[in-house]
């Protein structure tokens, strides 16, 4: 059974690649999404701290463009 996402909510997945971490932040109520890189020896709770932040400002972007940019349906 599936829900509806809850505002706020974030979806990670951490892989290990090498001797790196990639960190893929996902808002689930857009979908959109970040990744970022770190060393295998960086707490996995640093790693989530810059994904969110990333994942934060690239929301904040989108919501700024959506506002400056008018509906492209108006002629």
């Amino acid at each position: 059974m599936s829900r509806a996402p809850r505002p706020g909510e974030i979806y990670l997945e951490f892989r290990a690649i090498g001797q790196q971490v990639k960190v893929t932040a996902i808002d689930a109520a857009t979908g959109i999404e970040v990744s970022t890189f770190g060393p295998k020896s960086v707490a996995q709770e640093d790693l989530k701290r810059v994904a969110v932040r990333k994942l934060q400002r690239r929301l904040e972007k989108e919501a700024e463009d959506n506002v400056s940019r008018p509906e492209s349906n108006l002629y």
